[in-house]
């Protein structure tokens, strides 16, 4: 069996996972959903100075720290970005990489060169869309139920990590068993952005007929692609 460690994008926290864990745990995976620093329940010790590498920082700690090894290691949307930078300071704890919908960026580009973000609200610690635009555009296409709790725990992303330039110094230059799952009704990250990401990688590519958030709308099918070897 695998160990999983789950890592969420902006605006989230370990509870967006929930639906996704639970089938993985019940075929017998170990499974991680750490929560980021100044996200969700942590959100109180939001501060300047937080950023993708200071997260990526953390999760390695936890690879380290818990002694993980032949990790399963899953991002979904700025969690990607995370993802590479824990896959290059941990190499030889990661036994497979997926992208669920994910940003994968190379040495120096920054969110909003492949996004554009609009309707944001930004204080000095963070940043992200309004509440309204979460509703009416980022949550649209969730059921009423799922909407409503998923805006309950909606919350604002440390700015750092959505504006400045990533720092990969190897990550690219080596060899990843690589997954990329792309999301046919999400606009962000664009389908190129998702390809480059795989062809780079040589990766296997996969399909969900849904949008950007896949662990809310199609968990149990994105839990069975996590787990294709």
């Amino acid at each position: 069996m695998a160990t999983i460690v789950l890592i969420h994008g902006a605006y989230q926290g370990s509870w967006i996972w929930q639906q996704v864990a639970a089938p993985l745990r019940a075929a017998g995976h170990r499974v991680l959903a750490p929560t980021l620093d100044g996200c969700a329940e942590r959100r109180h010790h939001i501060r300047p100075g937080i950023t993708t590498e200071t997260h990526a920082a953390e999760i390695a700690d936890l690879l380290f720290f818990e002694d993980l090894h032949d990790v399963v290691l899953v991002g979904t949307s700025t969690g990607g970005m995370v993802l590479c930078r824990v896959a290059e300071l941990a190499r030889e704890r990661i036994g497979r990489i997926v992208f669920a919908d994910a940003l994968a960026l190379l040495d120096g580009e920054s969110l909003p060169d492949i996004v554009t973000r609009r309707n944001v609200e930004t204080t000095d610690v963070a940043t992200g869309p309004s509440r309204a635009d979460a509703a009416d555009r980022l949550f649209a296409d969730l059921d009423p139920v799922t909407r409503a709790w998923t805006l309950e725990r909606y919350c604002l992303h440390p700015i750092a990590a959505m504006t400045a330039p990533v720092k990969l110094d190897s990550f690219w230059d080596q060899t990843w068993r690589t997954t990329v799952i792309w999301c046919r009704h999400s606009a962000n990250p664009p389908q190129a952005h998702q390809r480059r990401t795989a062809e780079r990688l040589n990766g296997r590519w996969l399909e969900l007929d849904t949008g950007h958030y896949p662990m809310l709308t199609a968990a149990e099918e994105l839990a069975q692609q996590i787990m294709i070897e």
